[in-house]
């Protein structure tokens, strides 16, 4: 079984982090860790997928054994987090259980209903238990996870198009594509048709909306509690607007948060 990973150094998710207290912080690491480590088995299509979904019900498996009491010994990090933060088990197999999405077969244009599944199970899933760590009550954690959780997604499938797609994927939804005129769910069809980039713009509109919400549930919010998703709503924000304005008409160049993007955000947040 994958052990759960440090957060890389240089990562957006890292950077944002630092800014908590060190208890949070070190919670925010194991989860980020856990995430890190199922993402690993989902994204390792070398080795075949019965082998991945046995590695991924391994760590069911394990969750379950933290919340009896009886997790393995490489987990008590992890287990320390949960008990200080009261996180939920069923959480943390909602993120399994989208990674397995991926393993039991290659996602692509999936319908609506699988989009926001898929969305909730890998994005909102972390959300919630990130809006435990924060501190915010279950309600407005709740509705946070959903919209930036959403939007943050949303991003990273529109700035991975290229990506996902030499693994088979394609997460575009149908419906989005239909109304392009885009009927194949090939990936790589999909993206050298022109029409792509009315599908991905309808996308950065709905990420827009996502964030614009997320805003307003944080606005409402003590401050302190909501350093670190506003800090990564700027620079998912920022990201998403450089896709938009760079278009998704192939050749895409690739685009990520720069170091420079993550400290005027954070200097933005302070100020």
């Amino acid at each position: 079984m994958t052990a759960p990973v440090e957060a890389p150094r240089r990562s957006s998710f890292y950077t944002a982090m630092r800014i908590l207290p060190r208890e949070k912080r070190d919670a925010m690491y194991e989860i980020y860790g856990f995430c890190r480590a199922v993402d690993d088995v989902a994204d390792d299509s070398r080795r075949p997928r019965n082998e991945r979904h046995a590695e991924l019900q391994a760590w069911r498996d394990d969750i379950d054994a933290l919340y009896a009491g009886a997790g393995p010994a490489k987990l008590a990090s992890l287990a320390k987090a949960i008990a200080a933060y009261d996180l939920r088990r069923r959480d943390f197999q909602a993120i399994i259980d989208g990674m397995d999405m991926d393993v039991a077969a290659d996602i692509r244009a999936p319908d609506r209903a699988t989009f926001d599944l898929y969305c909730d199970r890998v994005a909102c899933a972390v959300g919630r238990l990130s809006t435990q760590v924060f501190g915010l009550d279950a309600k407005t954690g709740e509705a946070l996870a959903d919209h930036l959780g959403r939007a943050l997604q949303v991003t990273n499938i529109l700035r991975d198009l290229d990506e996902d797609a030499a693994l088979g994927r394609l997460y575009l939804p149908r419906d989005a594509l239909v109304v392009a005129g885009i009927t194949t769910n090939d990936p790589e069809l999909a993206l050298a048709d022109p029409a792509i980039e009315a599908v991905a713009q309808s996308l950065v509109r709905e990420a827009r909306g996502q964030f614009q919400r997320s805003a307003a549930v944080m606005k409402a919010c003590p401050r302190a509690k909501t350093r670190a998703p506003r800090l990564m709503a700027a620079v998912y924000g920022a990201l998403l607007e450089r896709l938009a304005k760079r278009g998704f008409l192939a050749p895409r160049a690739p685009i990520r948060a720069s170091s420079a993007g993550m400290l005027f955000a954070a200097l933005r947040g302070l100020l």
